[in-house]
């Protein structure tokens, strides 16, 4: 078996000390974010899995916590698009370096009008509309019959909400505690029928990225929350003229792209702060037991490995 794959929990260690057991899940913007605002990189590697190599993984520093991150679109630019992220080798890679919680972060839409561009939201709910992304690591077994209930940890997600609260403590931009996420295909944006569709169906952001991956992190037994930071108005929100060449074509209206940019550099500190506040509990959510029936049952071992296609019984 190659070394990567065996253990490359060990790649990303410094002078023997423990590997990160959480990991910042970069979206839009992450590969742009201003020097420092990781931190210090110490390390980077990307890790082989069964479903091809993940995006590099780098472990970083910043005031004496180490955290583990990965850019979702690319390191140096947006050079993949939602529906192309291999979202299986990502989760894979985190899982097999020993990561335990991930805060990820998304670039939506609003389509609910109590969100504007520059809006942070800690969404709770998810409507999946994607279509052709491979979406379990379970293929052809009969486990991953899983509750999708809560969406998101609730302990992570308690954290998020506490740092978002000391990060905007006297002001700053609109922070919404809850929201419904629904997740489309891509990479083009949507019709304004389907906005309408999605608004009927309880959406009040649109975005690409979080189906399959909380999905897949659930299966993994991987606690998983995310923050989105609104970068536009869906289609049809708003009455928006065509702009040629303008970012969204001219979905996001003029003057507001500074609001969309400071939300989006507040994100790391923000997640970063969680992170360090959960780091080192024990975890007592559903999140961390997901695959508990099938274990008491002897369908699955304690190696995740042997949990994905083709792997076998893993014990």
């Amino acid at each position: 078996m190659d070394r990567q794959l065996r253990r490359p929990d060990r790649l990303l260690r410094i002078g023997g000390d423990e590997a990160p057991r959480v990991l910042l899940l970069g979206g839009s913007g992450a590969y742009a974010l201003p020097a420092g605002t990781l931190g210090e990189r110490l390390s980077s590697r990307r890790v082989r899995t069964p479903y091809g190599f993940s995006n590099p993984v780098h472990l970083c520093e910043i005031a004496g916590f180490r955290f583990l991150f990965l850019s979702r679109h690319g390191e140096k630019g947006y050079e993949k698009t939602a529906p192309y992220v291999n979202y299986r080798a990502n989760i894979y890679a985190a899982k097999s370096l020993g990561v335990t919680r991930i805060v990820a972060w998304t670039g939506p839409g609003a389509i609910s009008r109590k969100v504007r561009p520059g809006d942070l939201v800690l969404p709770d709910d998810l409507l999946d509309f994607t279509r052709n992304r491979p979406s379990t690591f379970y293929e052809g077994k009969g486990i991953g019959f899983l509750r999708q209930y809560p969406v998101f940890c609730e302990t992570l997600r308690s954290a998020l909400l506490r740092a978002a609260k000391q990060r905007y403590e006297g002001g700053g931009a609109g922070i919404h505690f809850a929201g419904t996420y629904a997740c489309t295909e891509g990479p083009r944006l949507e019709t304004p029928a389907e906005i309408r569709f999605l608004a009927r169906a309880g959406a009040d952001l649109v975005g690409m990225t979080l189906c399959p991956e909380a999905f897949l992190a659930r299966e993994l037994e991987i606690c998983y929350a995310p923050v989105a930071y609104v970068t536009n108005y869906a289609e049809g929100v708003r009455k928006m003229p065509y702009r040629t060449g303008a970012l969204f074509e001219g979905m996001l209206p003029p003057g507001e792209a500074a609001a969309v940019e400071a939300a989006k550099n507040t994100i790391p500190g923000i997640a970063i702060a969680a992170a360090r506040a959960v780091a080192g509990q024990e975890r007592d959510c559903p999140c961390a037991v997901s695959m508990e029936r099938y274990r008491m049952r002897g369908v699955i071992g304690p190696d995740f490995r042997g949990w994905v296609a083709g792997k076998g019984r893993g014990r």
